[in-house]
């Protein structure tokens, strides 16, 4: 009511309109709720103005992170910024301004077993958990789509940190390829004797020349059961956030999906992607791999 009183009240430059009484009167307002109304524009101003701008803020977090971050992470990545504000209000805002967050999908796996596969026990059993660096990784692969043709990558994760610190792509998916990713992991992950490689049962990882680079690594192998995606609950979700993220699903070239899948990993989410700690809170993958191990560092 009082924007509409703003609109037809008599001014300088509209002295046809009526008078701020007359029209609180035919609308049932307090004058003094009018007068309250003016006094309080500017400080309206100022707020609307303050808000525009966090608006502006969420929107450069929201695209640097490809569109993926929802009201969550955007709050924590403005604190990391020193903005101090109130995670419900993000989430307002956010919806209202339609900036909303990637909702994943499932993936459709390349697990197929050897006819003469050997198996390994579970030793995970669903704990995607570690309170050391280099104590457990979980692998998997999946396959990336581009005009030339498919292109396959294979990961290690250390659940410690959730830090992809093995990766390998090739235009096939035979066992050399999971090899490769693992021998990256154990010269980039420090990981100690005995470390559990956990997997599904695809061929490739219940192969002689993956059970052979597992025992040349001084490591231990597990597996999850045949068909159930939940025991490689960690290594599945992290191919779901990539092709959710990484914005292309299907590239020209192959060099140009090698160039996009390493950036993703080795630039925006080990260096940059914010994943809550249940300890430490928000933090990238590095930024949790430094503070475990100043934890983990004994006293001079």
């Amino acid at each position: 009511m009082c924007h509409f009183i703003d609109a037809e009240k008599a001014t300088a430059d509209k002295p046809e309109g009526y008078s701020v009484a007359r029209l609180c009167k035919v609308l049932g307002l307090p004058r003094s709720t009018y007068y309250a109304h003016l006094v309080s524009r500017p400080a309206r101003r100022v707020r609307d103005q303050a808000e525009q701008a966090l608006v502006w803020e969420i929107r450069i977090l929201h695209a640097g992170s490809r569109g993926a971050y929802g009201a969550p992470r955007v709050h924590a990545a403005l604190a990391r910024a020193g903005r101090v504000v109130n995670i419900k209000r993000v989430e307002r805002l956010m919806r209202e301004h339609g900036v909303v967050g990637i909702t994943r999908r499932r993936r459709r796996g390349l697990t197929r077993q050897a006819k003469r596969a050997v198996f390994a026990a579970d030793l995970i059993g669903r704990d995607f958990t570690a309170p050391r660096t280099g104590m457990r990784l979980v692998g998997d692969m999946t396959e990336l789509v581009t005009l030339e043709g498919k292109l396959y990558l294979a990961t290690c994760i250390d659940l410690a940190i959730r830090e992809v610190i093995g990766w390998a792509m090739a235009d096939h998916h035979r066992a050399e390829l999971p090899v490769a990713a693992l021998r990256m992991a154990a010269g980039r992950g420090r990981l100690e004797d005995d470390c559990i490689m956990h997997s599904d049962r695809g061929s490739e990882y219940t192969s002689g020349e993956f059970r052979e680079a597992i025992r040349e690594l001084r490591m231990r192998q597990s597996m999850g059961r045949v068909g159930s995606c939940y025991d490689n609950a960690a290594a599945e979700s992290w191919f779901a956030l990539l092709k959710a993220e990484i914005g292309t699903s299907v590239w020209v070239t192959r060099a140009e999906a090698r160039a996009d899948v390493f950036r993703f990993i080795e630039v925006e989410y080990n260096r940059t992607r914010l994943r809550k700690h249940p300890e430490f809170g928000y933090l990238t993958p590095l930024e949790t791999r430094a503070r475990l191990q100043q934890d983990f560092t004994p006293a001079a």
